[in-house]
């Protein structure tokens, strides 16, 4: 039987199993895709903590159920930074991350037109979980070399002792476990 880590957050109570991610390291793994009942608990959470924003953006794909839920709550669009240039996307802006899930140089990008929505523009990056900062520190360089203005970095849940420093809105906290 695999080993769990009980999540208690907003009333409700998930199991989370513990994956290990590294030969001294392991998480509790998190993830909303498909949790529909904790995305709508939590979004109006989120937004409560949220101070003005014009613009909300997520990076592929974890957070999208959320960053979705929330801009419906706020009645706006939102925008994702994406994983990948895609055919459709004119004058895409890119800038490298190293993922925690991957241990790899990935990208995030954003088409042309998006650029445009956040230029000059007050932003909240929203996403499912904050373990290492990487994913929202690299969303936050994109939004800055556009010009615009990141004014929260939001989470349900932060995972690991350094993101503790940061000034992050979020939830609740995983632990992180380490051989």
């Amino acid at each position: 039987m695999r080993e769990t880590y009980k999540l208690e957050i907003c009333g409700l109570t998930r199991e989370l199993p513990i994956i290990s991610i590294s030969p001294d390291l392991s998480i509790a793994s998190f993830l909303i895709l498909g949790d529909t009942e904790l995305v709508t608990r939590v979004a109006p959470e989120i937004v409560e903590k949220l101070p003005p924003v014009d613009v909300i953006i997520s990076a592929e794909a974890k957070g999208i159920p959320l960053v979705h839920e929330v801009s419906r709550l706020l009645n706006m669009n939102y925008i994702v930074a994406r994983k990948s240039i895609k055919a459709y996307m004119d004058g895409a802006i890119i800038e490298e991350v190293v993922s925690d899930d991957t241990y790899k140089a990935e990208v995030l990008c954003l088409d042309g037109s998006d650029a445009e929505r956040i230029r000059g523009k007050r932003v909240a990056i929203v996403d499912d979980i904050i373990r290492t900062g990487a994913s929202m520190d690299a969303i936050e360089r994109l939004v800055e070399q556009i010009g615009g203005e990141v004014v929260a970095k939001a989470a349900v849940l932060i995972q690991g002792e350094t993101t503790k420093d940061k000034d992050y809105v979020y939830l609740g906290e995983l632990p992180v476990f380490r051989k």
